[in-house]
């Protein structure tokens, strides 16, 4: 087995020129993009080093991102400190894992460059041989060890030598400066591989960030078992992707050696179908990059417009609310709806490669309004109009059938969309994200809701029928957020449960009493643990099964209190605060509070339709267990604020045209004065 890490290396330095090595290897390799996160937002050279080591994010978390230090003998210099530090991290890594499992089985490890010898070292920090260089090693001792790691710091030296500026910021690397310090990579990469003995499986790895931006980076296996195909692996389940951590999975597998458990990555594979020229997949994997490093400039910039719209609404609402005014609250009505349109729209963008455009940012802003057009438009178009809720549930229904066939489909709008989730943060590759869950439960218990008001008014069964719906959406909800094949979320199906239980009770005029609910959330629980068992037994379990080897093992406690503390820290993030702050105080001072005519809107749209009360508390409930039990937090109910409180709104609103429709006339105040004050 052959490591080559080459930190900073992206696809986009691989030219047929340029990099002929690269170019060559690409051609009889199989290839993916590689996410590199580790600890912090930004992976240092030594950081992905660590990882390797470890099988487990890792960071140097005293010190300078600069080049790993460069062995005395065979010794790394500082690596029980570094083993320390990491033990004591959130993740609690292990380095020298990678090293252990390999000296456990027999072998030994061979380490060529400093940054090598870091990924290989066992916990005492220690290689079997170790060589400063490619052209520094000896031909024979290439086959010495049953695992050669080389360090290929070329591109990343280009920026450690440019240095920082007065400002302590990094000084930017010419695109010249990055070619010419690619080539010489590439050139090194030849040697090493002539110098390769026959037979032997071959990684090479872009294993870190350079200065600047995190981006994706190059991951490509050669050798028995790989082709000219595509990588994957069951950490991410996407065609062409893969992670830092499945780097010491994959290395472990190849040798026969088996993975600890605290190592949590899993084995590179090729997937079935053949890559294209080379040209081509060099072009296809950088522009998966290119996605992710353009959503990277504009998903601030987004939330800032989610929120003002919201905002502009809220107070555009309050004045239409106060002044009965049929032109205002007829557009009140529209932007609501087109406000609640907005997040799907912003995942129907990504049906369109909108990041190559020349204009990314003008052509993302032209889809996603295209998207709130039809579908604000699709809302107000039917029969559906006439009614309380009807406008608002086509709104909630194409979210969550959007999303929901998304999942079905590979989660290809929820990459990289501007409320979806990205491989460079890496905090989940498939499934549903817990903002994707929030906007896709939301639409669903928005839909169910009014589709059991409908079937209660249409048969006259205030209770059978509406409960029927409502387990019917349940159990829908369970199987594809919890179904380990589509949404595989461990938090969303622990949240769904409750929310349905309280949607049931008072959808069906039962009173929510803490005996029946501990009962059902007890059968709940025994429900949510069964489905983690059965992923438990898969070959390749998602991390709902793996919860339950980490409740069998004892890890759970570590798990559970790390999310707690992400969750708790979501607190802090004020773009989301300010969502959940506008959504509350809106209910509360506009929609609940009396107006002149003395009736609040949203009472008077709880009054035409019965159903809206409990959807909307089912919508809360689910949301907030769901911020309690994920790491994401407050962006759990701040999603689901950003669907349900407009379409709240463009209920109330139709709800205060109806009654205004039926109300008499009030009479004009006469400047003549009555014959009573006369």
């Amino acid at each position: 087995m052959l490591l080559i890490g080459v930190p900073g290396l992206r696809w986009g330095d691989i030219r047929r020129t340029g990099t002929p090595n690269l170019w060559k290897l690409t051609g009889r390799a199989a290839v993916g993009t590689l996410s590199v996160k580790t600890v912090s937002g930004h992976a240092c050279p030594i950081d992905g080093w660590l990882t390797l080591s470890a099988g487990q994010r890792s960071q140097l978390r005293h010190g300078s991102c600069g080049l790993p230090p460069a062995p005395a003998g065979t010794s790394v210099p500082g690596f029980a400190g570094m083993r320390e530090d990491n033990a004591r991290s959130k993740y609690g890594s292990k380095p020298g894992l990678l090293g252990d499992a390999v000296h456990g089985a027999g072998a030994c490890t061979t380490a060529i460059g400093p940054g090598a010898a870091v990924g290989a070292a066992d916990r005492a920090g220690r290689v079997d041989a170790y060589f400063p260089s490619a052209d520094k090693t000896p031909a024979d001792a290439w086959a010495r060890c049953a695992l050669t790691v080389a360090d290929v710091d070329d591109v990343v030296r280009a920026y450690v030598d440019a240095g920082v500026d007065v400002n302590g910021h990094p000084v930017r690397v010419t695109p010249k400066v990055r070619a010419a310090a690619a080539s010489a990579a590439d050139a090194q990469v030849g040697r090493i591989l002539k110098a390769a003995p026959a037979g032997t499986t071959v990684l090479l790895a872009g294993l870190s960030d350079n200065a600047g931006t995190e981006r994706l980076h190059v991951a490509m296996a050669a050798g028995p078992g790989y082709g000219p195909r595509y990588l994957t692996a069951n950490s991410t389940r996407t065609v062409g992707l893969v992670t830092l951590t499945d780097l010491t999975s994959t290395i472990l597998r190849t040798l026969g050696v088996a993975q600890p458990k605290d190592a949590v990555g899993s084995p590179w594979r090729s997937d079935g179908r053949k890559s294209a020229s080379v040209a081509r997949v060099v072009r296809a994997m950088a522009d998966r990059d290119t996605h992710a490093r353009i959503y990277s400039r504009f998903v601030f910039p987004f939330y800032m417009v989610l929120i003002a719209a919201q905002l502009a609404l809220y107070a555009f609402a309050t004045v239409a609310l106060r002044r009965r005014n049929d032109r205002r609250l007829a557009a009140t009505k529209v932007l609501a709806l087109a406000a609640g349109a907005l997040p799907v729209a912003s995942f129907l963008a990504n049906a369109v490669p909108w990041w190559r455009s020349g204009q990314p940012a003008l052509t993302l802003a032209l889809l996603i309004l295209a998207g709130v057009v039809v579908v604000t438009a699709a809302a107000l178009a039917g029969p559906w109009r006439r009614s309380v809720t009807g406008p608002g549930v086509v709104v909630a229904g194409v979210t969550a059938l959007v999303l929901s066939l998304d999942v079905m489909t590979g989660n290809h709008l929820q990459n990289c969309s501007m409320l979806g989730y990205t491989p460079v943060v890496a905090g989940r590759f498939y499934g549903f994200g817990n903002t994707t869950y929030a906007l896709w439960v939301t639409g669903l218990i928005i839909a169910a809701g009014a589709l059991a008001g409908l079937a209660a008014a249409r048969w006259g069964d205030r209770r059978l029928v509406p409960l029927a719906v409502v387990v019917a959406a349940g159990v829908v909800a369970l199987v594809i957020d919890g179904g380990p094949m589509w949404g595989a979320d461990f938090g969303g199906i622990i949240s769904v449960i409750p929310g349905f239980t309280v949607f049931a009770f008072m959808l069906t005029g039962r009173r929510v009493r803490p005996t029946r609910v501990i009962a059902v959330l007890a059968a709940g629980a025994v429900l949510v643990l069964g489905i983690s068992f059965l992923d438990s037994l898969r070959a390749n379990p998602t991390h709902i099964g793996e919860f339950w080897n980490e409740l069998t093992s004892g890890d759970a406690g570590k798990v559970v209190f790390r999310k707690f503390l992400g969750m708790v820290g979501t607190f802090g993030n004020w773009k989301l605060s300010v969502i959940i702050v506008l959504g509350v105080g809106f209910l509360f001072f506009a929609l609940l509070r009396p107006l002149a005519w003395r009736a609040a809107a949203l009472h008077l749209a709880y009054e035409r339709a019965p159903a809206l009360r409990a959807t909307l508390t089912a919508a809360l409930v689910t949301t907030v267990v769901g911020m309690l039990v994920n790491d994401s937090g407050v962006a759990i109910p701040a999603m689901a604020f950003t669907v349900a409180v407009p379409l709240a709104l463009a209920a109330s609103v139709r709800a205060l045209e109806l009654a205004g429709r039926e109300a008499p006339p009030r009479p004009e105040r006469s400047e003549e004065p009555s014959a009573s004050t006369g």
